[in-house]
């Protein structure tokens, strides 16, 4: 199969949510069981690609029948979306006013997915100790000369976050957005795996919602809490093409690839997981290089 690694940098608050849940967030996000990391389920990316490329002409092939008429009819699709897991997370920063923190273990496991997509080379993943945290030559979020300070975490600054930044930069910005990508640069830092894990459990977004009557009062017991990835969050996944299975339009991996990835591109920005008439999940779909 053909893969290619692709990037969701989300604009807005970003709700994929998993139903109710036990506890004092009534409406939690999506994570990973093994990790606890954020997640975005593979299967909400292809119905909301499914519906943004609603004008290919290749839309069946690509995901598949809607409804099944007859044998003659089903096949599988020839795109394979994996989950998106998270890779940049932006906190509050005492200097700088935000920070997008990445650690070595999502990272290792992004450079192993890039290895496998043939996408450009990664730099070598950084070890870092608890209290480190590792910035960019031109990083505007140190606190004096060499502490950052990040929610409730102080920590030592040291230099040699520049070659991650720039890859990733090079990724989620084109040479037009210039500004973007330096302020990406100067705010990008890495921590230790457990301070990470920290922060995503501590300090993503949770709202208040209610739920009003026809006089505008609130209805009994119609509050509740729900949680949000922070806008600005960064996600990656990897998307699999091979052979269409749809013998009325045969295509190979290389076909299909580049049918969606043009269609894609045009989409530019689309909407993900609930909440969508309150402006949450407007995310940047982004397609990584082939090479």
């Amino acid at each position: 199969m053909l893969t290619r690694v692709f990037h969701l940098h989300a604009l807005s608050a970003l709700h994929v949510g998993v139903g109710q849940a036990i506890g004092v967030v009534d409406l939690p996000i999506a994570r990973a069981r093994s990790t606890q990391l954020p997640i975005v389920p593979g299967s909400a990316l292809k119905g909301v690609m499914r519906d943004e490329l609603s004008e290919s002409p290749h839309r069946e092939t690509l995901f598949g029948p809607e409804r099944i008429d007859g044998p003659n009819g089903a096949h599988a699709g020839a795109l394979a979306f994996g989950d998106a897991q998270l890779l940049i997370f932006p906190v509050r920063s005492f200097a700088g006013v935000m920070a997008y923190v990445t650690c070595p273990f999502v990272l290792t496991r992004f450079a192993e997915d890039c290895r496998r997509a043939g996408c450009l080379s990664t730099p070598k993943v950084p070890e870092l100790k608890e209290e480190e945290i590792m910035l960019t030559s031109s990083s505007v979020i140190k606190v004096g000369d060499d502490h950052v300070v990040l929610e409730d975490l102080d920590l030592v600054a040291k230099a040699g976050a520049d070659g991650w930044a720039d890859r990733l930069s090079s990724y989620l910005f084109s040479e037009k957005e210039s500004g973007l990508k330096a302020s990406f640069v100067e705010r990008f830092a890495i921590i230790f795996d457990d301070n990470f894990t920290f922060l995503t459990e501590t300090a993503t977004e949770i709202r208040a919602r209610i739920r009003m009557n026809e006089r505008g009062v609130v209805e009994q017991g119609a509050l509740w809490y729900e949680e949000n990835l922070p806008a600005e969050t960064v996600l990656w996944g990897v998307l699999a093409a091979g052979s269409s299975r749809n013998i009325q339009d045969p295509q190979s991996p290389e076909e299909v690839m580049a049918e969606f990835e043009k269609r894609a591109k045009a989409a530019d920005v689309v909407q993900i997981g609930g909440k969508a008439t309150v402006g949450r999940g407007l995310v940047r779909f982004l397609m990584g290089s082939a090479s």
